[in-house]
């Protein structure tokens, strides 16, 4: 039930998507002086080594994070994104990448607050011992992120961003997504909810983003990255997407220039392609 293990993917083209989205998504909450809070359901370890243990498996960074590590022309979001990533490797040497807390942490000011759920028994362990530099800003929980959006929402100051990331190996989880996400918006209706999901060939992820579309909110942006084509056996994650409720108003218009370049520095095959779609409800 709770297999899955982030290390083996860390840094590879979905993190990438991922990170930058959410990155972005942090920036613009700081514009504001007041502060928010930052929700992640599905937090992980925190930081991955690229140099030893279970990174080095698959190296699947090789086709993520590596291919822009030395890129000195990026469009403004993509090279924040980098730069966070660099915080983590001073020398300029490749070898650690942050998660989603991490990197969130890495963007936030002092006023703002995370709340990091985690599940898993090992890397919860880890997740604490990584989040104690930030002492009382990161309040991490043992437990079931899904169940934590009833706990944290709506946080005190009204503002906040909550990251939806499941491993998807359990079905059941692109239901819970959507479930989460009524739950969340009954409690907090103006907040951003970005959603992370794999593209597999199976039925569950090819119709999320669908069903994400017809939730009661005012506005959603849809960003998608294939790096290659869908295998002929069926099998296989051949790339990732961002559903993001509620998003700021600047971030379809930040992501045009991202994902052409993304599309090209992280293709496997011809079938590399992108997605990016913004849409208003008039009664959201």
């Amino acid at each position: 039930m709770l297999s899955y293990r982030h290390a083996f993917h860390a840094g590879n083209h979905a993190d990438v998507l991922k990170h930058t989205v959410e990155i972005a998504l942090l920036r613009y909450l700081n514009q504001k002086d007041k502060p928010y809070t930052y929700l992640d359901t599905h937090s992980g370890a925190g930081v991955y080594s690229l140099v030893e243990g279970y990174a080095t498996k698959n190296a699947e960074f090789t086709g993520g994070i590596e291919r822009l590590w030395h890129d000195t022309d990026l469009p403004e979001a993509l090279a924040d994104y980098v730069d966070v990533i660099r915080q983590f490797n001073p020398d300029g040497e490749l070898r650690y990448y942050p998660g989603s807390p991490a990197c969130a942490l890495q963007v936030m000011r002092e006023q703002d607050k995370a709340r990091l759920f985690e599940l898993h028994s090992s890397d919860s362990k880890l997740l604490i011992d990584n989040m104690e530099h930030y002492g009382r800003q990161a309040q991490v929980d043992v437990g079931d992120g899904f169940a934590g959006i009833k706990a944290v929402l709506p946080p005190p100051s009204r503002r906040g961003l909550v990251l939806i990331d499941p491993p998807y190996e359990d079905k059941g989880d692109y239901q819970r997504v959507v479930d989460a996400l009524g739950e969340g918006l009954k409690r907090f209706a103006t907040g951003t909810y970005a959603i992370w999901y794999p593209q597999l060939q199976r039925e569950e992820a090819r119709t999320l983003p669908a069903r994400l579309k017809m939730l009661p909110v005012k506005s959603w942006l849809h960003v998608a990255l294939s790096v290659q084509s869908p295998s002929p056996d069926g099998f296989g994650m051949y790339g990732s997407g961002m559903f993001v409720l509620n998003p700021p108003w600047t971030l379809h218009d930040t992501l045009k220039p991202v994902m052409p370049l993304l599309a090209k520095k992280l293709a496997l095959d011809a079938g590399a392609r992108y997605v990016l779609d913004f849409h208003e409800n008039a009664a959201g």
